[in-house]
């Protein structure tokens, strides 16, 4: 096994945007292609531990960035100006995602006809939202992610299947935007799956989350069914 990360810088226009790219160079062959969304703090070691274990299971993982080359935010006013503007012109989230995929598919040593993308929190939308926009990609997982539809007329076919990994508690996706999201896909004729676990709120998979008065906090349980279900799904979609 030799996992290396590489850097892959591309554009949105002026923006210029730098993924991370992380592989197993001892497995043969092209690798099937994981796309991994950040959270809104932007992409950070995070998503980098996610990527190093789906090396790990023999996928070819990037990290996206949808703020900037070295953008991050360091505190809740700094990752929601980041955020926000992106939340508010869901056609310009799209777009982004869309460029990060391409840019993902070109690189050597990846499948680019078995391709998935993947997101936490913020990146969860992002992720559905490549869905929506009828990018052609196998499957989408959102790992707490926020469910709000993105309000566009002439919405495009979803071609990827869904899964959303949610804690039933999570007060920033609440039952009623459950409830919207299986309607939603139901209507886009979706192959779509939903796993709520209960007792359980936002960023469960987050160790660092430990703000159980502001609905964030870390659930061992189901951080390890969610990447249980998660891989299940990579291997269903990708293998």
């Amino acid at each position: 096994m030799a996992i290396v990360d590489e850097p892959v810088a591309y554009h949105d226009g002026n923006v210029e945007l730098e993924g991370l790219l992380f592989s197993d160079q001892a497995r043969p062959g092209p690798q099937p292609l994981v796309l991994i969304a950040h959270a809104w703090a932007g992409r950070d070691e995070f998503v980098a531990r996610k990527a190093r274990r789906l090396a790990w299971h023999g996928y070819a993982a990037f990290c996206l960035d949808m703020y900037g080359k070295g953008v991050r935010g360091h505190s809740a006013a700094e990752n929601g100006a980041l955020m926000t503007p992106l939340m508010r012109d869901r056609a310009a989230l799209a777009r982004r995602m869309q460029l990060g995929l391409a840019a993902a598919r070109a690189q050597a040593g990846v499948d680019a006809a078995r391709v998935a993308a993947m997101g936490f929190c913020f990146g969860g939308l992002c992720v559905l939202d490549l869905a929506r926009s009828g990018a052609d990609l196998r499957g989408v997982i959102s790992v707490h992610g926020l469910l709000k539809p993105n309000g566009l007329a002439n919405a495009a076919p979803v071609r990827a299947r869904v899964l959303a990994l949610h804690g039933y508690d999570d007060p920033m996706a609440p039952p009623d935007d459950v409830l919207a999201f299986a309607r939603e896909f139901t209507a886009a004729g979706a192959d779509w799956q939903l796993h709520a676990y209960g007792q359980t709120v936002h960023a469960f998979t987050n160790p660092e989350a430990r703000d159980a008065h502001g609905g964030l906090l870390y659930s061992e349980r189901a951080d390890r069914r969610s990447w249980h279900s998660l891989l299940q799904f990579l291997d269903e979609v990708l293998r």
